[in-house]
């Protein structure tokens, strides 16, 4: 077991670093008062790195045929239904769709995360959060009449109603 111990520490690094770096991500969408925000988006990261260490480690010399892809794709469908949940859609406008992305972004950080490729988790999240903090604020927002009118809410007469689109 002694051989282990620097493994175990490997593996609790990677999904240490889930935690921080979906921390940064979650720090930016509860700065701005999201409906998923600081735990939800560590959370997330850290348990889609948990997932991919298990997946490529904890199966090895059982005699099954391991493929962590399976995991992965599984990790990428199921934060899918989550980021779906904070999907609102109304009469006239769809909101949270740029949280139901960044959840996912903590997903994938959380992944490479997990299999040990830290610079390119770092510059996801680096990226993630550039997009979201500086992307598009709000005060440059173009106004941009958007959707077919069946799914806004529009009237077809003609009426045009113009919405925000995030």
């Amino acid at each position: 077991m002694p051989d282990a111990l620097p493994l175990d520490i490997e593996l609790m690094l990677r999904i240490g670093m889930g935690f921080l770096l979906g921390g940064v991500i979650g720090y930016e969408r509860e700065s701005i008062q999201r409906p998923a925000g600081l735990r939800t988006h560590m959370l997330v990261a850290a348990g889609s790195a948990a997932f991919t260490v298990v997946s490529v480690y904890a199966f090895a010399g059982q005699g099954t045929v391991r493929d962590p892809a399976r995991v992965a794709a599984q990790i990428v469908a199921g934060v899918g239904f989550l980021g779906a949940g904070t999907i609102w859609r109304t009469r006239s406008t769809v909101s949270g769709l740029t949280t139901a992305a960044s959840i996912w972004l903590v997903a994938a950080v959380g992944m490479l995360a997990g299999t040990g490729l830290y610079a390119l988790a770092i510059f996801t999240t680096v990226c993630g959060f550039a997009t979201l903090r500086w992307g598009r604020p709000p005060a440059r927002r173009r106004r941009l009449k958007a959707g077919e009118p069946s799914i806004t809410g529009e009237s077809i007469t003609g009426e045009e109603e113009e919405q925000i689109v995030d």
